[in-house]
């Protein structure tokens, strides 16, 4: 399972989301936007959304920290 979180340097909410993977011991790629705009232009095509985070689960677009969601397409426990 390929995950990648989208975030920039400033953002709680990502802060937060990357903790949470961590914690559940699930890997992820940190694409910080705020530094690479090639990839904020990915982020924005894939998702609609200009805002962080935006999390990338198998090509499944969630945007902002929906723990719910997140545990749902992760398939784990909360």
């Amino acid at each position: 399972m390929r995950i990648k979180v989208y975030s920039t340097n400033y953002c709680p909410y990502c802060t937060t989301l990357k903790e949470f993977l961590k914690e559940k011991g699930i890997g992820f790629e940190d694409v910080n936007v705020q530094e690479n705009e090639e990839e904020m232009q990915k982020m924005i095509d894939k998702s609609g959304q200009m805002g962080v985070p935006v999390v990338d689960i198998d090509g499944q677009i969630v945007v902002g920290f929906d723990r719910e969601r997140i545990i749902q397409i992760l398939g784990i426990s909360g």
